[in-house]
């Protein structure tokens, strides 16, 4: 058996199940030992979608997933991608054939690129190592939560592996949940038993098996409200003490009673300039408390009053164990009904200024969230529009919403959204895209209409990259790089077999009830004509942050 082929039965072994990527002659061998041995390959257009559909696959399914790319453009081709998931710490395995000669039109130094962007470099270095160096790369993805660059030399692949090499290929140990710290858990405890309007914040290392259920159990003993960052949206869906997303797509209500907090906690939340609106969320005299498993994360982006080391849902139960008596906290019947009526933006009144031309990007989202099935998973691109879709459509659950925003690289949420409605195949997939983003990815609605999604794409078309016309247009500087003539996106889908419509006003969104209502046998995209008048609500304080 070739290097190659043992390799791709490796990692397979080893609990790779889904594996996405561009084939090409170096990595013809290795995907196909990987097919062969039982998972599953998705053919993307580019290997740009491969990785953020790997990414979002790994990120939605919570396990780890590969993607297989070319020695060279290949893999210089994904790494937008491979930076977005290396900063959000997906447990993703990068499998990239690589070049030893240097005189060799795809040489290129692989290694280096994988550092450049917080990737974790290893490399298959022979026959006798290639087995346990394939195990390795997808067990310090898992355990580490790390994105990892595997590279598997030209001329080592075609080595033969010694009999029975294969023998020893395992799924890794899973991450071991970190014990709290018991001195730090007995002071929140304190805190908490002090406090008389605490929030809690989830973020990312909230959304593991059982946290929701040992957050909201502490938070009903102490009165506490509940929010998330963005990327851990719909986490407390259907809590009646939920305020949504902290941060710069909160509605008003939900910005003023966390400001109001004096206690805020922070679970497996990084509270960064995003979450915390650069520190605007915090009240004068609140105390700040964070919660995470990894010890460089305490304290990272803002000082804390106290940080705990310790995993999420155990932190949690620990310190609910504590006892003490069940305390209102911040739930008092005001807050209640103040939380039925204003918790949501779709609830704050607006003056519409939507045209006979163009719609309203407030009046599209809050139809949309009426129109398309409750069950749905929402991938959003970046850009101008991105508040509307994350605020105004309402998710299930945390595995509901993928969010690829750490590099804040446009043109990934089309992708975002094939991987995630691969690992959710019961929910609606719903891409949420600006016309910039759209455009950009455009090749990959060959990869949604091949593999049969029945995908709803809503491109928020304001004809240009909005976010840069709204901070550079009021001070005057030209636009004409950052403008674009109309382009029938609807064409467009249709080109790649969609069912498409444009909408300009809300009689126009017939079309996808009627879609919704149907057997749809293709996917449909939305080509939303969006005013274009302002630039959206969080956007001043986005630029704050650059």
């Amino acid at each position: 058996m070739k290097v190659a082929e043992a390799v791709g039965r490796a990692m397979c072994a080893a609990g790779v199940g889904q594996v996405f990527g561009v084939v090409g002659s170096g990595n013809f061998h290795v995907t196909n030992a990987m097919v062969a041995a039982g998972a599953r390959f998705v053919a993307a257009r580019h290997e740009g979608g491969a990785a953020t559909m790997a990414d979002a696959y790994a990120r939605t399914c919570g396990t780890v997933a590969v993607v297989s790319v070319h020695q060279g453009p290949g893999l210089t081709n994904a790494m937008t991608g491979i930076a977005e998931a290396a900063k959000s710490r997906t447990p993703l395995v990068v499998l990239a054939a690589e070049v030893t000669e240097r005189k060799s039109n795809f040489h290129v130094g692989q290694e280096e690129l994988a550092r450049a962007v917080g990737a974790v470099a290893a490399r298959v270095t022979s026959a006798r190592s290639a087995v346990e160096q394939a195990c390795a790369a997808v067990g310090l993805a898992v355990r580490e939560r790390r994105t990892v660059l595997l590279n598997l030399p030209l001329p080592v692949q075609a080595l033969d592996v010694p009999h029975g090499a294969l023998a020893h290929a395992a799924p890794p140990h899973e991450r071991a949940a970190v014990e709290p710290d018991a001195d730090g858990a007995t002071a929140l405890a304190d805190l908490l038993a002090r406090s008389r309007r605490p929030v809690f914040v989830a973020g990312r290392g909230a959304r593991g098996p059982g946290s929701r259920q040992a957050l909201e159990a502490l938070a009903e003993h102490h009165g506490a409200l509940l929010a998330t960052s963005a990327v851990a949206h719909g986490l407390f869906h259907g809590n009646p003490w939920s305020l949504g997303i902290s941060g710069g797509f909160a509605s008003p209500l939900a910005s003023e009673l966390i400001r109001g907090a004096d206690l805020i906690v922070g679970w497996g939340c990084a509270l960064n300039m995003w979450t915390m609106r650069h520190g605007g969320l915090i009240g004068a005299g609140a105390t700040v408390v964070q919660v995470d498993d990894e010890p460089s994360a305490l304290g990272a982006h803002r000082p804390v009053h106290l940080g705990v080391l310790g995993d999420v849902r155990l932190t949690a139960r620990q310190v609910c164990e504590a006892g003490g008596a069940p305390r209102q906290g911040y739930r008092g019947p005001q807050t209640g009904e103040a939380l039925r009526a204003r918790v949501r933006l779709r609830d704050v009144p607006y003056e519409d200024t939507g045209t006979r031309e163009r719609i309203d990007p407030r009046t599209l989202s809050i139809a949309l969230d009426d129109i398309l099935p409750a069950e749905r998973v929402l991938g959003v691109d970046s850009g101008n529009f991105m508040g509307y879709p994350s605020a105004y459509l309402s998710v299930p659950d945390e595995k509901g919403f993928c969010f690829t925003q750490a590099f804040q690289s446009i043109g990934l949420g089309l992708a975002t959204t094939i991987g995630a409605a691969l690992a959710q195949p019961d929910r609606l997939p719903v891409a949420a895209l600006g016309d910039g983003g759209a455009l950009m990815s455009a090749v990959e609605l060959d990869t949604v209409r091949r593999l049969g999604l029945p995908m709803v794409v809503v491109v928020y078309d304001d004809e240009a990259y909005g976010a840069e016309v709204h901070h550079f247009g009021p001070d005057g500087h030209p636009l004409d790089t950052v403008r674009f003539p109309p382009t029938d996106i609807a064409a467009v889908g249709r080109g790649y077999g969609f069912e498409a419509v444009t909408v300009r006003t809300r009689a126009d969104l017939k079309a996808v009830a009627d879609w919704v209502a149907g057997p749809r046998s293709a996917p449909l995209l939305i080509d939303a004509k969006v005013v274009a008048d302002r630039g959206s609500w969080w956007l001043e304080e986005a630029f704050r942050g650059h």
